[in-house]
């Protein structure tokens, strides 16, 4: 990977209208942060490189494929080596209904965000889960009953207070 370059004002400006308006055009971009295109295009090629941009997608609203259901899952290993954390680790990723896994400080060690069909399907998921011997000592479940703010990206402009 190119070494970070460090970032001023005009990339940071690039990285936070790109993350909310990925299929922008190059040109509109440009408009937006102040520049002409062909600089623009460069800057976002070099930001792209050294990692800052990991990807452009698409956010999908499951509500109107199907019935979805939300729910964070706090766990507690049973022993607490690095072997017993990286085994878990490993086999949870391979759950495709997981979006989030989070090893935290605290009164328990992790703190796993799930995306199911419904409750029937996460029980019988956590079941497989303890069944695997992964190390799960115990574990519980917080159904989202409402989601009044829900942001997808970090606020990336946060971070031009830290260029002076």
């Amino acid at each position: 990977m190119i070494n970070a370059p460090k970032l001023d004002r005009i990339d940071i400006n690039i990285l936070a209208e790109l993350q909310t308006a990925g299929r922008i055009t190059n040109a509109d971009l440009a408009d937006r942060v102040g520049l002409s295109p062909s600089p623009c295009l460069t800057r976002v090629k070099r930001l792209e490189a050294a990692g800052y941009i990991s990807g452009y997608s698409a956010n999908i609203n499951l509500a109107k494929i199907g019935t979805t259901q939300i729910v964070y899952t706090s766990v507690t290993l049973s022993d607490h080596r690095k072997p017993d954390f990286v085994k878990f680790e490993h086999r949870i990723a391979q759950y495709d209904e997981l979006l989030e896994c989070h090893l935290v400080s605290g009164g328990f060690d992790y703190l796993l965000k799930f995306v199911v069909r419904g409750i029937a399907e996460y029980q019988a998921m956590m079941e497989e889960v303890l069944d695997s011997g992964i190390g799960v000592s115990k574990y519980f479940s917080y159904i989202v009953i409402k989601t009044p703010v829900m942001r997808g990206q970090a606020p990336v402009r946060m971070h031009l207070k830290d260029l002076g």
